[in-house]
């Protein structure tokens, strides 16, 4: 030990805060959004967050847990290489993996920062940081002083006494005596011998298979000790526990070896030279400035009183990085937040994501269940508990033919199971021959055991995308309830931040990245349906889902009130996955002969313009080529306008074919009606009817809940949101869309439902009285622009308004309104300035959304849903541009998508309430359609139209009265 140090010895006045570096750093990296220094593009978000973290601490200490003001402070890190663990146990942490590569750089600078604010930063070769905190902690006892170790780490627990405590800065949380016997069942000075058994498989610490930290708590309980459990295991009753303990005895001393803190080390820095000092204001502000933390510089300046430009930043040596050539643009360190520099959506968040690393997901602890009897236990948990998390594995991704093939269930974090009920050899499916592998309940058994789980009302069912698993089981006569669904969670809270499917919320949350389905089912022609997995790789695969899923859940729920989304997620979210798994089920009937007549008459179509096309080119070529068709327009016939992609050739994208057409060139004008036609035939005519399911004789289309930032919803497999109706070619499709024998569809459209929110959230008095007044939008809009009067308005004048109404709501740019009116672009550019002129609410509204976004990251719905644009504030002009005109639609189309959502949600109840036997079928973008007898139209019709126009109330009243137009047809085009 180093007695360079003339400091006096501690007292039992003396409070020591041990911080356990590597919980800070690694807090402080996962908190923070990637962040970069601007001069060069350094990495710094970790920096950035320890900073203020060790800021906060600086100034508060732990007075508030501890009742004690801090006199003594250091920060142990560990040091990179072996340790004397690796001496006896070469494969200690050796599955570790390797830190991120923009973190390496960091972790010297951290080293730096500490130093600069004035306290020590320490490790040492040979040792980890643990064990210097160990020895630190028992040294300064021993002089009397309190110890708090800042860590919410486990193997610190084996530390605590009536001197030594520890706060877990992740939960804010004192660990003392009572914390640590609820987390291991046994008290400090038994903390090794539970670790020994139990092993961790974190640090690769091999611990005795088939024993979890309970039972390892019950037989230290009981026995006393490690040694003389060992001694005396041929006592214990159980077969495969007591053999266990003999064959693996070795293995179980060697990890107390590696779990046993050293408490002993020679330490190199006394830990009387911890004292702490008043902060050298020079020396941290020219680290501050040098790493390019202003709003920490600032705070440090006014706290010590030395004037921040008045000192030079430090030279920093940064190992481990090398600036790039041309460093990208960088968004400025400022504005770290005043919660120890966590950007974190709630710190709460921060907290149970804690909560959760704190349990690794294993796959090797999952259960296969193959009898009733162990199903049953699994039953009786969740019935105990109150929730479970749950997930199928079928044959297919589509729901309306999937066969079950089992279901996995999850009681707690790492507790997790596989219920196989159908795999069979992989020599063939069950109808081709396959036999049942054995060790499987039967379908027909397990069924009605799973029935009374995931319909009791008593148990919460949890699952990620829930609308598959709702639809799959339903077809099993099984309708679960009552459910959360955590990809709708994460999409209430996050919308526009991410993914919001398992893998992508697993690996952003857990940092874990789940087994992926291709390791288990192959990939492309050698890809085998689940059905045909091995039970082991099945039970891995499947379980870690439903424990992934639990998991996620336990983070994501916990935020929403935080967060303020609660009533989002409940109101808006959840309610959908039974009104859209409903939808799904019953279909819609298509015309096959109609598609075909649609077909035919579309190939004629095209090979007509195919003909005249290559007349005008005077040759024969290839129009589908986008190669050829350049040659041929700027090479051959020389039209003005082209542009060479990065590949070399000529550009011929539907932009750059539409301005040629509307310059009065008539190939390129051909050409965009004959990629219309064929897109039609291929996309739609042709491929519909393969989309018949072969049971019902119906389409049944796939809506995505969380597919958009706004909350519009999106449909797949077919895409029936994106049907082209603005052709009579393309509106020729709906007519194949037909409702059954004795039926009519009902169409109910929200007319101009945009526009009358826009006319709300901007208050636009000449709007609001247009539409309370029921007047053309459109003309009296025109009439307010031009001057001139509603009756007998030219209908072109109303077109243009039209477009002007319609266009600003999306951003729409000079250019663009001069491509959709064919007028210059100076033209267009006077109508949007005569319109803001008209309607100043409307550019005052744009302008205010445009500072809240780069202000909050984010904009709200009329209903608090959020759409999250995280890249507003970037450098790029065209980039920062389209997020501001994507963020001041988003309230409009937002709040449209959520007023049709919670017409969605009570409109089936309405239904059966009235005595109606319509189904709602179909949504698409402002449209419901339903299907019921002929004979009930007269009165469905004003039933829907009342449910759909008072959608916001008891909320809220709209300022502008919501107008639906419904009719009834025989096909939907009819109906429209």
């Amino acid at each position: 030990m180093s007695n360079s140090s003339l400091a006096p010895a501690l007292t039992e006045n003396d409070h020591l805060i041990l911080v356990d570096g590597s919980t800070f750093i690694f807090r402080a990296y996962h908190a923070l959004p990637p962040l970069t220094r601007k001069s060069d593009g350094l990495p710094i978000g970790a920096v950035s967050g320890f900073c203020n973290m060790l800021w906060k601490l600086l100034q508060e200490g732990f007075e508030k847990e501890t009742g004690r003001k801090t006199t003594h402070l250091a920060v142990i890190f560990d040091k990179s290489g072996k340790t004397f663990r690796n001496d006896f146990y070469p494969d200690y942490k050796a599955h570790r993996p390797p830190p991120p590569e923009d973190l390496r750089p960091q972790f010297g600078l951290i080293r730096e920062a500490t130093r600069a604010f004035g306290v020590p930063a320490i490790d040492q070769e040979g040792y980890e940081a643990d064990d210097l905190i160990a020895t630190y902690a028992r040294q300064a006892a021993a002089q009397g002083a309190k110890v708090t170790i800042a860590s919410g780490d486990k193997d610190l627990m084996q530390l605590v006494t009536e001197k030594i405590g520890m706060v877990d800065t992740m939960k804010n949380k004192v660990i003392g005596f009572a914390e640590v016997e609820e987390k291991f069942g046994v008290g400090p000075d038994k903390v090794v011998e539970v670790q020994s058994l139990a092993g961790d498989s974190v640090d690769n610490v091999p611990g005795v298979p088939g024993i979890g930290l309970k039972t390892a708590a019950l037989l230290i309980n009981e026995y006393g000790d490690l040694e003389t459990l060992l001694t005396r295991a041929e006592e214990i009753k159980q077969k495969k526990r007591r053999e266990n303990l003999i064959e693996f005895a070795e293995q179980a001393r060697i990890s107390w070896r590696l779990v046993k803190l050293a408490e002993d080390v020679p330490v190199e820095t006394a830990v009387e030279s911890f004292s702490l000092d008043q902060i050298d204001g020079t020396k941290a502000l020219g680290f501050l400035k040098a790493i390019g933390l202003n709003t920490l510089t600032r705070k440090l300046s006014e706290y010590t009183g030395v004037e921040a430009e008045a000192v030079e930043p430090v030279t920093l040596e940064i190992a481990g990085w090398q600036a790039p050539l041309a460093a990208a643009s960088a968004p400025e360190v400022d504005g770290e937040s005043d919660n120890g520099g966590l950007w974190t959506p709630s710190n709460l968040a921060e907290k149970v994501k804690a909560e959760q690393a704190a349990i690794p997901v294993d796959s090797n602890t999952y259960e296969c269940v193959s009898s009733l009897e162990e199903l049953q236990k699994w039953v009786d948990e969740a019935l105990e508990q109150g929730f479970i998390a749950v997930d199928t594995e079928t044959t297919s991704l589509d729901a309306m033919q999937a066969d079950l093939v089992g279901v996995s269930l999850a009681t707690k974090p790492g507790k997790a199971c596989y219920i196989p009920l159908a795999h069979v050899d992989g020599e063939g499916d069950l109808l081709g021959g396959g036999a049942l592998v054995e060790g499987q309940i039967p379908m027909d058994a397990a069924i009605p055991i799973l029935k009374q789980l995931l319909e009791h009302p008593a148990v919460l069912k949890i699952a990620q995308n829930l609308k598959y698993d709702w639809l799959v089981l339903s077809r099993y006569g099984i309708q679960v309830a009552p459910y959360d669904d955590t990809m709708l969670m994460s999409y209430a809270l996050d919308a526009g931040l991410g993914g919001n499917g398992m893998d992508e919320l697993s690996e952003r949350w857990l940092a874990h990245k789940p087994i992926p389905f291709k390791e288990v089912c192959g990939s492309g022609k050698s890809m085998i349906t689940f059905d045909k997995v091995p039970l082991e790789k099945a039970v891995a695969y499947a379980a870690e889902d439903a424990d992934v899923t639990l998991r996620l859940w336990h983070i994501l729920k916990k935020r929403l009130p935080a967060e303020q989304v609660t009533r989002v997620y409940e109101r808006l979210e959840r309610p959908m996955v039974e009104v859209l798994g409903a939808m799904e089920k019953r279909g819609v009937q298509i015309d096959r002969q109609m598609l075909s007549r649609l077909s035919g008459d579309f190939a004629q179509k095209a090979a007509a313009l195919e003909a005249e096309i290559h007349e005008m080119a005077g040759e024969k070529f290839n129009i589908a080529s986008p190669k050829q068709l350049g040659e041929i327009l700027f090479g051959k016939m020389g039209l003005p306008g082209g542009k060479k992609t990065k590949t070399g050739a000529w550009s011929t994208s539907a932009a750059v074919l539409e301005d040629l057409a509307g310059e009065g060139h008539e190939m390129p004008s051909r050409i965009v009606e004959w990629r219309q036609l064929t897109k039609l035939k291929s996309t739609y005519t042709d491929a519909l009817p393969g989309f018949i399911n072969p049971q019902t004789g119906r389409v049944h289309t796939s809506f995505s809940l969380a597919s958009t930032t706004t909350g519009r919803l999106s449909s797949s497999e077919p895409n029936i949101q994106n049907i082209p109706v603005r052709t009579e070619d393309g509106r020729k499709i709906r007519q194949a869309f037909i409702a059954g024998s004795g039926n009519k569809l009902i169409s109910a459209d929200y007319s101009q439902i945009e526009l009358r929110v826009l006319a709300h959230i901007a208050d636009i008095p000449q709007l609001k009285k247009a539409f309370a007044d029921g007047l053309d939008i459109h003309t009296m809009t025109a009439s307010e622009m031009f001057g001139m009067p509603i009756e007998g308005m030219d209908p072109m004048v109303r077109r243009q308004a039209k477009a002007i109404n319609f266009g600003i709501i999306y951003g729409i740019s000079a250019f663009g309104l001069a491509n959709q009116l064919g007028i210059s672009r100076g033209e267009a550019g006077d109508y949007i300035k005569m319109y803001f002129q008209r309607f100043p609410g409307i550019q005052e509204y744009m302008e205010e959304t445009k500072k809240f976004v780069h202000a909050n990251g984010y904009v709200e719905t009329i209903f608090g849903r959020r759409a999250h644009y995280p890249d507003v504030n970037t450098k790029n002009p065209n980039m920062r541009q389209f997020y501001e005109r994507a963020a001041i639609n988003a309230p409009i189309q937002g709040s449209a998508a959520d007023i049709i959502r919670r017409a969605m949600v009570r409109m089936d109840a309405a239904l059966l309430e009235a005595g109606s036997d319509a189904q709602m079928l179909l949504q698409v973008h402002d449209e419901l359609i339903f299907e019921l007898p002929s004979e009930q139209v007269e009165t469905t019709i004003p039933l829907v139209k009342q449910v759909m126009e008072t959608a916001c109330e008891p909320v809220m009243q709209l300022s502008v009265p919501l107008k639906v137009d419904a009719q009834a047809a025989d096909n939907w085009e009819e109906a429209h």
